[in-house]
């Protein structure tokens, strides 16, 4: 099958979504929000579907979302932090398409996502530590499933976009 798609994967806060609209006007492919569908879908947002169905309930509708999602073709798929959790989703992503881990320090995710009241996981007393248990978490996750990694940290959307391009276009 050929890789017709792009998987922006990474934490919270790592710029997922911005960069993925910047990144699909670059390579002139269409733009999904997997978390964007599935609140599309329920008619609730995120953190609703997190108090009524738990994380569990959560990432099943995740699960089936990125299953729709990578049958298109010619999109960039920006997808939620937690995505990686599942081996499946992880196969799913590297057979559709190529994947792009976007990084940033521990100080921007916690800069990025201070003010976002619509993370139900940084809903707790200390984000900072919440973050940096979840990268610790997730980091091999995000690693195994990425044909690249692409620091985000105090650099422009437009500029991270442009690189990811680069190296869709190079390979």
């Amino acid at each position: 099958m050929q890789k017709t798609n792009v998987f922006l994967i990474g934490p919270m806060g790592a710029g997922k979504s911005t960069i993925g609209r910047l990144l699909a006007a670059e390579l002139n492919l269409s733009f999904r929000d997997s978390d964007r569908v599935i609140e599309e879908r329920t008619g609730a947002d995120i953190p609703w579907i997190f108090d009524m169905e738990g994380e569990e309930g959560f990432r099943e509708r995740e699960t089936a979302v990125l299953q729709e999602l990578a049958g298109e073709q010619h999109a960039v798929i920006a997808t939620g932090g937690g995505i990686v959790l599942r081996d499946h989703n992880r196969q799913l992503m590297k057979r559709s398409g190529f994947v792009c881990y976007l990084t940033a320090s521990i100080d921007q995710l916690v800069e990025r996502t201070a003010r976002d009241k619509k993370r139900p996981l940084l809903q707790v007393e200390n984000p900072r530590q919440k973050i940096i248990d979840l990268l610790a978490l997730r980091d091999p996750m995000y690693r195994d499933a990425a044909d690249f990694i692409v620091n985000t940290d105090r650099r422009s959307p437009k500029t991270v976009a442009q690189e990811i391009a680069s190296l869709v276009q190079g390979a």
